[in-house]
């Protein structure tokens, strides 16, 4: 959710900060994360194809379209700057295939296609690799592995190292849409 209201998708997947952006809203059964806390979300599938890529770039789309908001940090020694808001990752996380070849053409169409608010940044497909995007050449990369969930994981904590933390979130902005 974010600080005017605006929900996004329901996501199978989202790793938060709990530390800068501690407030989490329950409703029905579902945590509900302010949008300044994320840091990545995932769609978790049985079986990739162009549907579910499809599916997961809607999904990452619909986040990374809410409003964010970041304050100045005060500390001892007085106030740091607002910090810019972090790229949210976003991917597709699945244990199968539904190509015969997993990282051909029909992956490579399939992720290329959607709106740039909606691109994968990388994923797993556990019986046989990971994909990312590297954001130099703007092509998505695969990587057919042995032990791809190991990968992905090592990948995905390298990736969230260079995010650092999130931005201090404007609670007032979350109290006056509470407040309406």
């Amino acid at each position: 959710v974010d600080s005017n209201g605006v929900f996004s998708d329901q996501i199978d997947v989202v790793i938060f900060d709990r530390q800068y952006s501690p407030f989490i809203f329950h409703y029905e059964d579902q945590k509900v994360i302010p949008a300044e806390s994320v840091y990545a979300v995932f769609e978790a599938k049985q079986s990739i194809n162009p549907k579910q890529v499809q599916y997961a770039q809607e999904k990452v789309s619909s986040v990374r379209g809410l409003h964010r908001t970041s304050l100045p940090i005060p500390h001892a020694g007085g106030t740091y700057p607002e910090k810019p808001l972090i790229h949210i990752f976003g991917g597709i996380l699945a244990l199968e295939s539904d190509w015969v070849h997993t990282f051909g053409q029909p992956l490579s169409d399939a992720l290329d296609r959607g709106e740039p608010d909606g691109r994968l940044d990388f994923g797993c497909i556990a019986a046989h690799g990971n994909y990312s995007l590297n954001r130099e050449t703007d092509h998505y990369e695969t990587y057919p592995e042995g032990k791809p969930a190991t990968a992905f994981l090592f990948e995905l904590i390298s990736r969230l190292q260079f995010s650092a933390t999130v931005p201090m979130i404007d609670i007032r902005a979350y109290a006056n849409w509470l407040l309406k």
